[in-house]
């Protein structure tokens, strides 16, 4: 008997699509072809696994919900609107994880213009700082964990270049992200995170200049989707066959 497929789902906008595509053709993604498809797919014929990865814009606009993937928006569409009808044309987690085992999601590099905190903290607001970031991903991880069948791989967030923000900006986005690592996830849970964040700066508070599209467009080029599409398909392999607590956040060799 057939084991049956593991079904991926790949939620992202511009920056996942660099790396699902990789160097190939924007018609490569309409036909199922992708950098991280590709490796997944070759994968499967060297180990006999069954991984089925599909991508999707999310939030799509479809329903006139807004091209923003950042902490208020996936807890706007998870925790505060779930249930088992799309939210402004969004499908809710009730409905992916009925459809997909695995769900990779992620934020573009906006997410790090992040501002002072107040020091009255609202999970409803969206105003992009720690005090709120905080409380949006607390609210995460509980919704997360009440789906105990499904596993999920999200990404640290996609870094800016110097040039497209400030100092503090780039501070405290590393404060969130060293704060998601060593915090928020927890070993022998069903979330695992993909250090994305690390792989663009090194190290650094912003992106490596030679990552970048150009110094005033963070989007990374081509060939850096490429080099770490397989590091990407490396993580979700390995989480799957249970070893996302033991191997490297990076999907690197350790």
């Amino acid at each position: 008997m057939k084991t049956a497929t593991t079904k991926i789902a790949y939620l992202h906008h511009s920056t996942g699509e660099v790396v699902w595509l990789g160097t190939t053709s924007k018609v490569g993604v309409k036909l199922g072809r992708s950098a991280v498809g590709n490796w997944i797919s070759a994968y499967n014929k060297k180990n006999g696994t069954r991984y089925g990865i599909e991508q999707m814009n999310f939030p799509n606009t479809t329903g006139g919900y807004p091209w923003a993937n950042y902490p208020y928006d996936y807890y706007n569409i998870w925790v505060k609107n779930a249930g088992d009808v799309p939210y402004r044309g969004e499908p809710t987690l009730e409905m992916l994880t009925k459809d997909y085992d695995v769900i990779v999601w992620k934020h573009c590099f906006p997410v790090g213009n992040i501002q002072p905190d107040t020091g009255s903290p609202n999970v409803d607001s969206e105003v992009k700082s720690l005090e709120n970031y905080k409380l949006q991903y607390g609210a995460l991880k509980e919704k997360m964990h009440s789906f105990p069948d499904a596993t999920f791989v999200v990404w640290t967030g996609a870094a800016l270049t110097e040039a497209t923000t400030t100092p503090d900006e780039a501070r405290r986005t590393k404060e969130f992200f060293d704060w998601v690592k060593a915090e928020w996830d927890e070993p022998g849970d069903n979330i695992f995170l993909w250090d994305f964040y690390e792989l663009e700066t090194e190290g650094g508070p912003y992106l490596k200049p030679e990552y970048a599209s150009s110094p005033d467009d963070p989007h990374p080029t081509p060939e850096f989707g490429q080099r770490v599409a397989s590091l990407l398909g490396q993580r979700i392999v390995d989480i799957i066959a249970g070893k996302g607590d033991s191997t490297s956040l990076t999907g690197a060799p350790d």
